[in-house]
C-alpha cells in the first residue's frame, strides 16, 4: 500500500492517504489498482520457503491457465502444460512445483481469481485449480474467444 501510495506511517501508526481514504470506499476501484500491482510488480519468491521463481511470464501463465483450467484441472497437470514435465510433489520436481505454486498460484488464489481445492486420492494430497467467477469478469485475455462454454442443463 505504501508502493501505490494508498497509506503510509505517520506518527507509530498507519493511515490512509487521500487517495487510499477514496478507494477505501470503492471496492472496484481498489481492486482494480491493487489486485494487478500485487499479482504482477510483488516479488513473490522473496516470502517463499525456497526464495526459486518459476520460468515463464505473467501473459502466458494467464492465458494457458485460462484455458486449461476453465473445467477445472489440477495443479500437476496444470504445471505439466507449462513445463512437460510430470513433476509431483513426491519426486525430484518438487521444488520447481513449489516455485510454480507460490510465485503464480497462490497469489491468484490470494487475489480470488482462482480457487485451490485440496482433496486426498490413493494417499497423495492433489490441488484441483478452478476460476472463480472473478476471473472472467476481472481479467480480458487473448485466450477468451477459445473458450468453450459450459452447457447448463
Amino acid at each position: 500500500m505504501i508502493n501505490l501510495r494508498l497509506g503510509r506511517h505517520f506518527k507509530g501508526e498507519f493511515r490512509l492517504t487521500k487517495h487510499g481514504a477514496e478507494l477505501a470506499h470503492s471496492p472496484g476501484r481498489l481492486f482494480n489498482e491493487l489486485i494487478p500491482f500485487f499479482v504482477l510488480n510483488i516479488d513473490h519468491a522473496s516470502y517463499s520457503r525456497l526464495g526459486e521463481r518459476p520460468f515463464g511470464k505473467w501473459d502466458v501463465w494467464l492465458n494457458v491457465i485460462n484455458g486449461e483450467a476453465d473445467h477445472g484441472t489440477t495443479e500437476r497437470a496444470l504445471y505439466a502444460a507449462f513445463y512437460g514435465e510430470r513433476h509431483d510433489w513426491d519426486n525430484a520436481g518438487w521444488r520447481e512445483m513449489a516455485a510454480f505454486s507460490s510465485c503464480v498460484l497462490r497469489p491468484l488464489e490470494w487475489a480470488g481469481l482462482i480457487v485451490l481445492i485440496e482433496d486426498q486420492h490413493e494417499g497423495k494430497h492433489q490441488h484441483h485449480v478452478f476460476k472463480t467467477p472473478l476471473w472472467r469478469s476481472a481479467l480480458k485475455l487473448d485466450t477468451d474467444s477459445m473458450l468453450q462454454a459450459i452447457p447448463v442443463q
